[in-house]
């Protein structure tokens, strides 16, 4: 059955625009119908997990399309379902640039990490010692307690005056290290430690300690202690909109409207460090083997980045149990456990996982936005079959 390719609107919807800044907060999205895919009829890919694929994407919710792909050692399964780009019924490809949400807090999280064994920051370090302009009631919040969502920092995403400048100019051009102003004059929500809370701001403050500790950009930063180590070429921080090319289309959809395009539709620049990184399911997969595996960080450090809270998700939930540990989640499924990182944003939600001894990676991304905030049985759906991918991933085959 060929891609049923379906008319859309450029822009962004006035509802999304009314929470459209990161990940757990953003718009809901709409889906076309199954298409042909890479996964079917090719020798020792699971035709079982092709179906699913694409009864997912074939709900009256669900997304316009679907990639998910699979890797052990040098082998790689690439399955997708559904159109990357509505206007032309192109597929979703393993080397299509997207957004890849809140994964970007891992990527911060390696930064700093990095600079752990590196002795540049210490877990125990303060915002007062690091960034002493930030309030003095943010002063005590640790390193740990950043990374850890426990901070007790309230998320600036949710400022109704951020949300005002992204509801009158979607594309607005924020400074991202002045993005804490916008919840500067309030106290910590919490004893920091005391309670777990998702929070934007945490990442945000993140890369501005890396950057006080070293006197450099974060941009810098990720290119020096993430992309080269890890062989990334065709991942970026970008502040501005657009999406280098080739990219899998991300959509909003809200029948009986037709979709729209909202892949080009918000600037990154008030995502930064928190969700504004583009890279590609191929580097995604490589990104996370080496961060959830030993690749990159000492034993030390990594035992550190391992210590998890159970019961604390990530935005969306990944699959299974969720426990939360530095900038990284554990996810119990029935099979085993993996590590690995979730987000989401308009147009595109994604999970990236790896198993412990970074050798297999799976990754999962739909062309549409969900959360527990909007959309929870498509979520609910898509949990399920982002399980069954990481139960093929850890059978011995």
């Amino acid at each position: 059955m060929p891609p049923r390719v379906r008319r859309h609107r450029a822009g962004l919807s006035a509802a999304a625009l009314t929470v459209a800044a990161l990940g757990a907060l953003l718009p809901p999205a709409q889906a076309a119908g199954a298409g042909p895919s890479s996964g079917a009829g090719h020798p020792g890919r699971d035709e079982r997990l092709q179906h699913r694929l694409e009864r997912l994407v074939a709900q009256e919710d669900g997304p316009p399309g679907a990639i998910a792909v699979l890797t052990r050692g040098g082998r790689t399964q690439v399955y997708t379902a559904g159109v990357g780009d509505l206007a032309t019924g192109r597929r979703p490809d393993l080397d299509d640039h997207m957004r890849i949400a809140s994964i970007a807090k891992a990527f911060s999280g390696a930064v700093a990490l990095r600079l752990v064994d590196e002795g540049r920051l210490s877990l125990d370090d303060t915002i007062g010692e690091r960034l002493p302009g930030l309030p003095a009631d943010w002063h005590a919040v640790t390193l740990r307690r950043l990374l850890q969502h426990t901070s007790g920092l309230p998320d600036f995403s949710a400022d109704p005056e951020f949300l005002a400048i992204l509801q009158a100019d979607p594309r607005h051009r924020f400074d991202p290290r002045t993005l804490l102003d916008f919840v500067a004059d309030r106290p910590l929500l919490f004893r920091p430690g005391s309670l777990y809370e998702y929070s934007n701001s945490d990442n945000i403050a993140v890369a501005l300690m890396a950057e006080a500790a070293t006197g450099r950009r974060y941009e810098d930063l990720l290119g020096d202690l993430v992309y080269r180590p890890v062989g990334l070429r065709e991942t970026t921080l970008p502040l501005g909109y657009r999406l280098p090319r080739p990219f899998l289309h991300g959509y909003d959809v809200n029948p009986p409207a037709e979709p729209e395009d909202v892949s080009e539709a918000i600037g990154a620049s008030g995502v930064w460090a928190s969700g504004g990184i583009v890279s590609t399911p191929r580097e995604l997969g490589a990104f996370i083997r080496a961060y959830g595996g030993p690749a990159l960080l000492s034993e030390k450090t990594r035992k550190e980045q391992l210590a998890f809270r159970p019961g604390d998700s990530s935005e969306p939930a990944g699959p299974g149990t969720n426990a939360a540990g530095l900038a990284i989640y554990q996810y119990t499924t029935r099979c085993g456990v993996l590590y690995g990182h979730t987000g989401n944003f308009p147009g595109y939600t994604q999970l990236a996982a790896t198993t412990p001894d970074g050798t297999r990676s799976l990754t999962f991304t739909i062309n549409t936005q969900t959360s527990k905030g909007n959309k929870p049985a498509l979520l609910a759906r898509l949990r399920t079959v982002q399980e069954d991918f990481a139960c093929a991933l850890l059978k011995d085959r």
